[in-house]
């Protein structure tokens, strides 16, 4: 069984099909890229995995289990963060606070041990400052750490937002669109931070992206969707030089 498999998946709304009975699979540390025109249905793939809509058929399985129904709030608990196209943080808090909102999903105890300020409380607090810190270095965000975000420039919120979807410690992690709005070099950084997220950090890696440079050097293999269904899969030299790919993105 694929570590993570999406089996004839469709998501219709009212007259309209997002996605049309789309199937791949993903193999445990493969980095795996979504491209694309616009509208093709790529973020509503990640939508349906997320769990933000529900599937009209078909199945998702993760690490052995089925995810399909699997209660929106429950999808991180399976290992599974993603970021956003439109970036989502708290713009009122600290960079650090927000990185330290990803830690929510490990349970620290029950109420009456946290009002208390028990020493497994401290215990836990102390190891999800430790692993936030480590993200930062990692990332390279220690000059922003105790920054707003609303002060922050565009490619560090970017990059701010991967941060917090790696505090969760995912296992699976799905990025939309992580190189839009970035410069040449933040890109550069950006797909340098993929390769050690896989390597280092042993995370599968699902992206959804339009910047070609990106997806060549950071993904093993493509998926080209196009009206919700899938044109091509495999390498990315064979998938950019498909005449059904060049054809949706060039026209005829």
């Amino acid at each position: 069984m694929s570590y993570f498999s999406v089996d004839s998946v469709s998501l219709s709304f009212g007259g309209v099909r997002a996605i049309r009975d789309l199937s791949f699979d993903v193999a445990q540390g493969e980095v795996f890229a979504i491209i694309g025109p616009n509208g093709a249905g790529k973020t509503s793939v990640f939508n349906v995995i997320t769990r933000v809509f529900n599937a009209s058929s078909g199945r998702i399985n993760f690490d052995g289990k089925d995810i399909t129904n699997v209660p929106r709030h429950r999808i991180v608990d399976y290992g599974i963060a993603r970021t956003f196209q439109n970036i989502e943080l708290f713009e009122g808090a600290a960079v650090i606070d927000n990185l330290l909102l990803g830690r929510h999903r490990f349970p620290y105890g029950n109420l009456i041990s946290e009002i208390c300020w028990l020493p497994n409380i401290r215990r836990a607090e102390a190891e999800s400052r430790a692993r936030v810190e480590d993200i930062i270095d990692f990332l390279e965000l220690a000059p922003y750490r105790n920054s707003l975000v609303s002060a922050l420039p565009y490619g560090v919120r970017k990059v701010v937002e991967l941060a917090r979807a790696l505090a969760t410690q995912p296992k699976l992690l799905l990025l939309d669109e992580p190189a839009s709005g970035l410069n040449p070099e933040e890109a550069r950084d950006l797909a340098f931070w993929i390769d050690d997220i896989r390597s280092d950090l042993g995370m599968t890696v699902i992206m959804i992206e339009h910047d070609m440079s990106l997806v060549s050097q950071a993904a093993d293999r493509v998926m080209c969707m196009n009206a919700g269904q899938v044109l091509a899969i495999g390498a990315v030299d064979e998938v950019q030089s498909n005449p059904t790919v060049i054809s949706a993105y060039l026209g005829t």
